[in-house]
Order: C-alpha cells, then sequence, then structure tokens
C-alpha cells in the first residue's frame, strides 16, 4: 500500500496525467479512495467527542452562573421582610428568637417584599426571571458618610454609601442550556429532594440540565 501511495505522489508530480503509461488504474484510484475514508472515519468521533466536552464545559459555567446568582439573592434577604429565627440547637429550647446574622459579602438587602409570598420562608428567589429583572434592594447598615474629596466637588466611595432604594439585577440575561438550545433548566426548591419530577413553584433553590442524554464521564447531563 506504501509503494503504490508513492507511485501515485510521483504521478502527480510529474504531471502525467493522460496516456496509458501515465494514467491511474482503476485499483490505485480505489486503494486511494479507502485510505481516505479510513481517515475521515477515525476524525469523526474525534471530532465529535470535542464539540461534546465543548458543550460540557459551557453546562458547568452556565449551572455555575446560576447557582451563584440564586445564592447572592438568597444573601440579600438576610433580615429583609418578616426576619425569621434561626434554630439555637439546644432541645430545650428549639428558637431562642434571634436574628441571622447577615453575611459579610451581602452589602444591600432586599426591600420589596411582594415577590415574597407565605410559603416561600427560605426567601429563596421565587423565579429564575427576577434575577434578570431585578429587584428593589437598598443600603445594609448604617448610612456612614465621608468628607469631601480630594478635588472640590468629588465624590469618594463611602458618600455613595446612601439609603435610597435602587434596582439589583443578578443575571445578566438566562443562559441557554448548550445540551437543549433552550432556557428550559429543571428547576427545584428548597422543600423538594433531587428526586422530585416537577418544580413546586415556591421558590428557586437549585437548576439542573434538562437534557436525558449521558456525559462523557458516565454521568446523566441531569445529575450535574
Amino acid at each position: 500500500m506504501r509503494t503504490t501511495y508513492r507511485r501515485w505522489v510521483t504521478r502527480w508530480l510529474s504531471g502525467r496525467s493522460s496516456g496509458a503509461a501515465g494514467g491511474f488504474s482503476l485499483f490505485e484510484l480505489v486503494v486511494t479512495l479507502t485510505v481516505l475514508g479510513v481517515m475521515v472515519m477515525a476524525t469523526v468521533p474525534l471530532v465529535q467527542k470535542s464539540v461534546q466536552r465543548n458543550r460540557e464545559v459551557r453546562l458547568r459555567e452556565s449551572l455555575r452562573l446560576i447557582r451563584n446568582a440564586i445564592d447572592e439573592f438568597k444573601r440579600d434577604t438576610i433580615g429583609a421582610c418578616a426576619p425569621g429565627a434561626i434554630t439555637s440547637g439546644n432541645p430545650t429550647r428549639p428558637n431562642v428568637g434571634a436574628i441571622a446574622p447577615p453575611d459579610p459579602r451581602s452589602r444591600v438587602i432586599i426591600d420589596d417584599c411582594t415577590i415574597f409570598d407565605t410559603e416561600n420562608l427560605d426567601r429563596y428567589p421565587p423565579s429564575l426571571d427576577i434575577l434578570v429583572e431585578g429587584v428593589r434592594v437598598k443600603q445594609r447598615g448604617l448610612n456612614i458618610q465621608g468628607g469631601g474629596g480630594i478635588r472640590q466637588g468629588s465624590t469618594q466611595a463611602t458618600e455613595m454609601n446612601t439609603t435610597e432604594e435602587v434596582i439589583k439585577v443578578y443575571l445578566r440575561d438566562l443562559p441557554i442550556d448548550p445540551m437543549t438550545g433552550a432556557a428550559d433548566w429543571r428547576l427545584r426548591s428548597s422543600y423538594q429532594s433531587g428526586g422530585d419530577g416537577s418544580w413546586d413553584r415556591i421558590n428557586v433553590f437549585d437548576v439542573r440540565s434538562a437534557s436525558t442524554e449521558t456525559a462523557l464521564n458516565g454521568d446523566r447531563y441531569s445529575d450535574w
């Protein structure tokens, strides 16, 4: 086969494209096409796996982005609206009525109680859309202001800590599930187990892919 391929290259380079002595035999053409076919067939699975691996990377990034937004929303609800109590850990005094301390990463507090219904006691976002549309928030803690800036009329960062309400968004837009090509994420509330088939619409505690396909590592995308 190697000798035949060399002959084919030699004839092509010499430019002999006609005549009985310079033409290709049917056997040579069949062998050449067979070699090319084998090379293509060996390349296709590699390309397919590369495309699938790229989609898996995008899926993990989208899940991480949405879950981080959900957690950030949750942090901003601590102390918002009607505050709840935390469990003391003492069986003789199950609730001491202490207010859960805010997360130090949270600089604002959600100030729109109308987005929560009476069932959403955990104060997770009521939907994914609200993470994109935004919610009314205000400065958390004291309204501490500093002096003037270096230049006359300039504003320091401490002077921007006002109690005025603003709209905060947690996602620029809702990511598309690269496995399904749509934003058809499977949702789960904080009152559901991972195996529940449908969302109870109380809140959004977690998201998963709606794809039923199997990943390269053998897991299902819906389990990620």
